[in-house]
């Protein structure tokens, strides 16, 4: 897993848009120029009404202030527009970041994690999205603002000069002092946010459980002691928060309070004329207020920064290795073998197996019919390329799966284990999942699996839409859409799970008959304790 920072993470994403982030800043740039108009402006209309007369200079004077407003406005919708696009873009390059790993994350990387917990860090995307403007357009117009007004103050005299370093140094310290520590309870913080809302899930989740316990309100204990932390963590965060602010109002009455001496002093000795103090005036307010923006802005740099580290969790989650090339015949039947396989869980002393060496000759009909805990399952999910052998090989088609490629595997593969799930589609996307079925043999799939009449019943027949997790659905006919997915490409190899506990003997039956017909054209290994499916099996394994 990787141990990228938060800040590290950031400078990644912002490299993606270097010239949307090249435009704020030069906007940024003329925005800080335009805006000292205001004052020089100012500064020049005084000197004229100083004179006693009126005249077309003071006119175009005026209209020039106003319009360096209106430019500083013009540039700050641009600024706005080019945000806009990045979040969008953000937004949709997450989406996708999400849902391509999802599938993709090794098994012994989530074997340990609610997996579905994992998608509520998403809306931290959300986080970014507000924060982003902030971090781009005000962070950098009051950056910008800061340093042309003091530019201009260094210009009415060098006392400023100095001001100038003491506040660039002073702020560099509050950053460097506070800064760690506020994104390190921030982080700390959103962990228990996480806690808590995942609580809530299994509460949603186990409803049934907590409502036939209720008097025992353990659901209510466990909750107000994960809010009790959260309000605890919040409030370290919080008080860093205080500190910086506390610290920021110091700083702005040194600033404010050093500019005004010097400038009074410089009126005084006649070194500044009025129209210059008023300007250096206005000048000090905007800086104040650019100080003001910096520290608004900074509650939302850290709440980026946590979400980078939020969202980071998920995305340094390991993926599977596709680096395969070799590809199978998609007509051709499927061998199977294993050589020296072991096994061993993340973080487990034993092997669940060691040195297995297994062969499956093509169109076998094989099942496992081991002791419960025996590592049947696992075993399957080895040979669908879900786990990854610790060490040893596997083979199909005397094609190593080192070496194969991994969509061509897939192919060739039909699974039905009792980790399938029903997504929230219609039945067709449920069974076909993407793939490309002629009708007609997704009709005959149907017929054969004993769906037809079903599906022929519902209002919208194959278009009907499936809640999540197939609810209201009858586990029988929740059963034959698995086996649907399973077998609706023909595949060359096809895995079980015990398929068919949940049907009736008569029809179980039937459908064991089906499946290991000898005109069938996969090789069949499947987990089962079914004598029906001992009797018709040309191979029994035990582990």
């Amino acid at each position: 897993m990787s141990t990228l920072s938060p800040v590290k993470r950031l400078w990644r994403l912002l490299k993606l848009y270097k010239p949307e982030i090249r435009q704020i800043y030069t906007y940024a740039v003329f925005i800080g120029v335009v805006n000292l108009s205001l004052p020089l402006g100012i500064q020049a209309i005084i000197n004229f009404l100083q004179t006693g007369q009126l005249s077309s200079s003071w006119f175009i004077l005026v209209i020039v202030v106003l319009l360096g407003i209106g430019v500083a406005g013009v540039l700050q919708v641009l600024q706005l527009r080019i945000v806009e696009n990045i979040q969008q873009d953000i937004f949709a390059r997450s989406a996708f970041e999400f849902a391509f790993r999802f599938p993709k994350m090794k098994a012994k990387e989530v074997d340990s994690i609610h997996a579905p917990e994992l998608a509520n860090r998403f809306f931290d995307t959300l986080t970014i999205q507000k924060g982003l403007p902030k971090i781009l357009i005000d962070l950098s117009l009051s950056t910008f603002q800061i340093f042309f007004g003091l530019l201009l103050l260094s210009v009415y005299s060098l006392y400023f000069i100095g001001m100038g370093l003491v506040m660039i140094l002073i702020l560099y310290l509050l950053v460097k002092i506070t800064g760690k520590i506020g994104l390190e309870t921030s982080i700390e913080e959103s962990k228990y946010k996480y806690r808590l809302v995942h609580w809530l899930e299994e509460i949603g989740r186990a409803r049934r459980t907590f409502q036939m316990n209720d008097p025992t309100a353990f659901h209510l204990g466990k909750t107000d002691n994960i809010t009790a932390d959260y309000i605890n963590s919040r409030e370290s965060h919080f008080k860093v928060l205080l500190d910086q602010f506390k610290s920021f109002v110091g700083f702005k009455i040194f600033i404010a309070a050093g500019i005004l001496v010097v400038g009074g002093l410089l009126v005084f000795n006649q070194q500044m004329n009025i129209g210059q103090f008023v300007a250096a005036e206005i000048v000090i307010i905007l800086i104040i207020n650019s100080v003001e923006k910096l520290l608004r802005v900074w509650d939302s740099v850290y709440d980026v920064l946590t979400a980078f580290d939020k969202i980071g969790f998920v995305t340094d989650l390991e993926l599977q290795q596709n680096n395969g090339q070799e590809v199978l015949s998609p007509s051709s039947d499927c061998s199977l073998s294993l050589k020296k396989a072991t096994f061993r869980h993340k973080d487990a002393l034993d092997p669940v197996f060691s040195d297995l060496d297994l062969t499956i000759p093509e169109r076998a009909r094989a099942v496992l019919n081991s002791e419960t805990g025996s590592g049947k399952s696992t075993l399957l999910q080895v040979i669908a390329g879900v786990q990854d052998l610790e060490s040893g090989d596997v083979l199909l088609n005397d094609v190593s799966y080192s070496v194969l490629s991994r969509k061509s595997l897939h192919q060739k593969l039909g699974i039905v284990f009792a980790s399938n799930q029903i997504f929230e589609a219609s039945i067709r996307e449920n069974i076909l999942v993407g793939r490309q079925v002629p009708e007609k043999e997704l009709l005959e799939v149907l017929r054969d699996l004993e769906l037809e009449d079903y599906v022929k019943g519902l209002p919208k027949g194959l278009e009907t839409i499936m809640d999540s997790g197939g609810r209201r659905t009858p586990r029988c006919v929740i059963q034959r859409i698995h086996l649907a997915r399973a077998i609706c490409h023909r595949p060359g190899l096809l895995l079980m799970e015990d398929p068919l506990a949940n049907l009736p003997t008569a029809e179980r039956v039937k459908l064991i008959e089906f499946l290991t017909d000898e005109q069938q054209p996969w090789t069949l290994v499947v987990i089962s304790d079914d004598e029906e499916w001992l009797k018709r099996s040309t191979m029994t394994v035990k582990l």
